[in-house]
């Protein structure tokens, strides 16, 4: 697969007017906004009622999240509620698609979209969820109360006030090392940017990113906390050279989430480290695999969404599973630095992390489910301390953006994954970097990837494609695949307070 480093090549004065464009379009749903507009051209913000009639339309499917809600279910129930699971996810991706086709029907009938589409989905939904019971009860456990209630998805329009998904929490921008919870980072003030998030519109497949994704990385105020380090903080770091994915490994599954399902991620996955992950790798598949990690006694799974340049060119899965078919376009931009570190616990000391434990920071789905598993940071080098968590920046001439991902750094001492991918591991406490009661300090996984991409929007990371490449989106997935030994050395290193490679 053909893969590109775009240098930059806007002129300020277009990055100027690209910036004013999403002033004016006010996060503007479906309007389509050519993101490299010269200064002479048409401002799509003036191209009449029929655009802004247009914002009105049906933008996305907001479907509750039914993994979030499995908090417990029997090892022997496993595999078959991932594989449904993942199935509703098609279901969705499915609907979307016939949503995206089907934008004049619906506007010409009101009742379409529920008809024809969400009450459809509906009941397809149900006939999972009663599967998903029935497969925990067969295995000893009990099913959660209530799941029916999570079968019925709801359209959400493209307005123009820029307002989450109902029940969330308004978005904003995190302060560092602000997590909370089992995935949340506590923003310190919202940075609404341009507009807020709207659903729909954007470039080249009419689906997202729009204009008031973006902000000026000038225009944000500082807003980096993090907890200070105390007398028994464990402070040494761990650096792993793994590569940039230059030798182009890219697939759209997901072997965390959905296990022995292909494209069960519905997007493109960047991996370094691990050469052979994917859906249907077991733990004895990654351990006996190459890896392009220096140490080669580092053989986990690094893995993140892709970012694409939506210059109007394909990449080469322009007609694939995860690209082009699940709304996924333009090419995919190879890092131009990628830095895994692993850092220490400013309370206290570390434990060594158990071989084969899977952790995932962020929420593919946060556009739909809200923020409160959402921990995206982007950002630009050199404004470092100024980070966004629902917004893409705008970085300056010889800037470049960083997208950042402080994983999950406490350990509940038993389990290396979940039913929901989360309850194993959770975040430390944002003021004293304290545990919470009953889990230990592992090394925390920090990655820092830094993309040489042209100034202002254009680029967006790959998504599910209901959640039209939203910022907020953002995640990444670690596997632990050190040898034991390493792994000791790791955590030793740390709480003796050295840098080691």
């Amino acid at each position: 697969m053909g893969r590109t480093s775009r240098k930059r090549r806007s002129s300020l004065a277009t990055r100027m007017t690209v910036a004013s464009a999403a002033l004016l379009l006010g996060g503007g749903g479906l309007v389509a906004v050519n993101v490299y507009a010269s200064a002479h051209e048409e401002n799509p913000a003036q191209r009449g009622d029929g655009a802004q009639q247009q914002q009105q339309q049906v933008a996305t499917i907001d479907c509750p999240d039914v993994g979030n809600g499995l908090s417990d279910v029997p090892d022997a129930a496993r595999s078959e509620v991932d594989g449904e699971l993942a199935t509703m996810d098609s279901q969705i991706t499915e609907s979307y698609q016939r949503l995206a086709a089907s934008r004049d029907a619906a506007a010409r009938d009101p009742a379409f979209v529920q008809n024809s589409i969400l009450q459809p989905l509906k009941e397809r939904r149900s006939t999972l969820i009663d599967r998903i019971g029935l497969e925990i009860s067969r295995a000893g456990g009990t099913a959660p109360q209530g799941m029916k209630d999570l079968a019925a998805c709801t359209a959400r329009s493209a307005g123009t006030d820029g307002s989450p998904p109902a029940g969330s929490a308004a978005p904003s921008a995190p302060a560092d090392g602000g997590q909370q919870g089992d995935g949340g980072q506590q923003g310190d003030g919202g940075q609404q940017g341009d507009g807020g998030q709207q659903g729909g519109g954007g470039q080249q497949n009419g689906n997202g990113p729009d204009a008031s994704d973006f902000v000026d990385i000038n225009s944000v105020q500082p807003n980096v906390r993090t907890p200070r380090n105390q007398r028994a903080a464990s402070r040494g770091t761990f650096t792993t050279k793994c590569g940039r994915n230059e030798n182009g490994k890219f697939n759209p599954d997901n072997v965390i989430v959905a296990p022995g399902v292909s494209n069960g991620a519905h997007h493109m996955h960047d991996y370094v480290g691990n050469q052979a992950n994917d859906a249907f790798a077991s733990d004895d598949d990654l351990a006996n695999g190459d890896t392009s990690c220096r140490n080669q006694g580092d053989k986990s799974t690094y893995y993140w969404p892709v970012l694409r340049l939506q210059n109007g060119k394909d990449e080469n899965d322009a007609q694939a599973d995860g690209g082009g078919k699940d709304q996924n376009v333009g090419e995919i931009q190879t890092p131009a630095s990628v830095t895994l570190k692993f850092v220490g616990n400013p309370a206290g000391k570390v434990v060594a992390m158990p071989r084969f434990l899977r952790i995932i920071t962020g929420d593919a789905k946060a556009f739909t489910n809200g923020d409160a598993n959402a921990n995206a940071s982007w950002s630009c080098t050199g404004f470092e301390d100024r980070q966004l968590k629902d917004k893409y920046p705008i970085c300056p001439e010889g800037s470049k953006v960083v997208r950042s991902f402080k994983f999950q750094s406490c350990w509940d001492g038993r389990n290396t994954d979940s039913a929901n991918h989360r309850t194993h591991v959770s975040f430390a406490d944002p003021a004293t970097g304290a545990c919470p009661q009953g889990f230990q300090a592992i090394p925390q996984l920090q990655q820092r990837i830094v993309y040489d991409v042209p100034p202002g929007p254009g680029f967006a990371v790959d998504s599910f494609p209901e959640q039209l490449h939203k910022p907020v989106t953002d995640h990444g997935d670690f596997i632990n695949v050190f040898d034991d030994g390493l792994m000791k050395r790791v955590a030793s290193c740390i709480n003796r307070g050295q840098r080691c490679t």
